[in-house]
């Protein structure tokens, strides 16, 4: 495998970040693709400009991407003061099972860590078994 890069999402990136976390909450069956959820999901430069979108890219490509809520985000709904929380994680259906979720909740541990956050918290729906062994694991 090539070596996938983690980042911060550029501007012209967004849009594909917002695909990518549609397709994947709404492929895998987690949201109907009428939710009003989906718009939240699309939007990814409203989270870049409140909160930091992290992407996995490989050759220009955009694999993956997940939203880390710092302290006082607007899009934290679960972390209190003193923790970071993680969101919105997504990965394209053709790079799955390829280690880039692993990569992205990594990125978001040690960015929590990098802020002095003494713990981390997730936002995540119950039927997502694959995503809760993942975190289990980490």
């Amino acid at each position: 495998m090539r070596v996938v890069e983690i980042r911060l999402a550029h501007d012209g990136e967004l849009a594909r970040v917002g695909e990518i976390t549609v397709e994947a909450y709404v492929d895998e069956g987690f949201i109907a693709p009428d939710a009003d959820y989906v718009e939240d999901l699309a939007d990814a430069t409203a989270r870049a400009r409140e909160a930091e979108v992290w992407v996995a890219v490989e050759d220009g490509a955009v694999l993956g991407s997940v939203t880390f809520c710092p302290s006082g985000s607007a899009w934290a709904e679960l972390a209190r003061n003193g923790e970071g929380e993680f969101r919105m994680l997504g990965v394209a259906a053709s790079a799955r099972r390829r280690g880039v979720a692993e990569a992205l909740v990594v990125r978001c541990i040690e960015r929590s860590s990098e802020l002095g956050y003494r713990s981390i918290v997730m936002s995540s729906m119950p039927q997502m078994a694959a995503a809760h062994r993942l975190y289990e694991r980490l």
